[in-house]
């Protein structure tokens, strides 16, 4: 029998000038290594490709977390720059009744919310006209409001709260309110002497807010609507 390998010339040639090829392709290598065990038989154990095995396993599980870290430092870096963008439009109005109008048309389409609304507590039970004139975002209620839609009535510290929703409140949302699946509640602090406020964001998806997301952007996004807000009252 002839000892020369049954492979067309040329084939043999390419594979010999250019061996990084088959290295880098990984099914033609797990081909060949299928191929050895076979020719080994079944009664010899390979450790060598149980331990390429292993370190194949291992590899790919780097090469995923890998990818996952990307895409959640691309994702964090996109929400950092949607809401600098949004803060930014947000202070460019010098009047308070465009501050609000542009609170609920530019500030919203760039936060990519369905509706916005800011609940002001107040004592005084009659409505200022300017509060009828803001009603699809400006809410004014009673004292204590704020930690009864938070917290159900339980005191709380948290700025930022997350939740999903099977349908947003129609005191708030509005005609929205059934279409509303989750929702950010930010509580708002506008200084000694002043009752809170609280800004909520409503929208149809039910997983752009939800209790496990982190909270820093939206924290910091509330505490420039605090200083904000604490410029127009004054």
């Amino acid at each position: 029998m002839s000892s020369k390998p049954k492979m067309d010339d040329h084939l043999r040639e390419r594979i010999i000038s250019q061996p990084d090829v088959i290295l880098e392709d990984q099914d033609l290598m797990h081909a060949l290594i299928a191929a050895n065990e076979r020719a080994m038989g079944g009664n010899i154990v390979d450790l060598r490709g149980i331990a390429m095995d292993r370190l194949e396993a291992r590899l790919d599980r780097l090469e995923d977390t890998h990818r996952s870290v990307i895409a959640a430092a691309y994702d964090n870096l996109a929400g950092t720059n949607q809401v600098h963008r949004a803060i930014l439009r947000m202070l460019d109005p010098t009047e308070f009744e465009a501050f609000l109008h542009n609170l609920g048309g530019e500030v919203a389409d760039i936060l990519r919310v369905d509706s916005v609304r800011l609940i002001l507590e107040s004592v005084q039970a009659e409505t200022d006209p300017a509060v009828s004139r803001l009603g699809d975002v400006l809410t004014v209620a009673e004292p204590g409001f704020v930690a009864r839609y938070i917290e159900g009535g339980r005191s709380g510290t948290r700025q930022v709260t997350l939740r999903q929703l099977g349908g947003g409140d129609t005191e708030l949302h509005g005609g929205a309110a059934g279409d509303i699946r989750s929702e950010a509640c930010l509580r708002l602090d506008f200084g000694e002497g002043r009752l809170p406020g609280m800004l909520v964001l409503g929208a149809e998806d039910p997983h752009q807010f939800t209790p496990q997301q982190g909270t820093d952007l939206l924290t910091f996004f509330a505490g420039v609507f605090e200083r904000s807000m604490r410029r127009w009252l004054s």
